[in-house]
């Protein structure tokens, strides 16, 4: 009977950890939004703009942490895609 051997060069991955690498990313994003509404208190435009962002996130059933998620994740999808177009021409 012919043996298989398999070598990694890298060690395999081990999903277990994708929780805690996925815990810690949500913590840290938590914290950082956490922070944002904290600091606020002292800026009117960014208070007003978070009392909008709750209220869209609250006419679209979703948390406030998933709205601030929605939005970065938008814009950083354009300003890739801005990035890509000028480097076409």
């Amino acid at each position: 009977m012919a043996c298989l051997s398999i070598y990694f060069e890298y060690p395999t991955y081990d999903h277990r950890l994708k929780c805690v690498f996925m815990l810690e990313s949500h913590a840290f994003f938590s914290k950082m939004v956490d922070e944002l509404v904290e600091f606020s208190e002292y800026d009117p435009e960014l208070a007003d703009g978070i009392k909008w962002l709750d209220d869209q996130a609250q006419k679209k059933g979703i948390t406030f942490y998933d709205m601030i998620f929605e939005v970065l994740y938008k814009h950083d999808v354009n300003s890739k895609a801005k990035e890509w177009l000028s480097t076409r021409n």
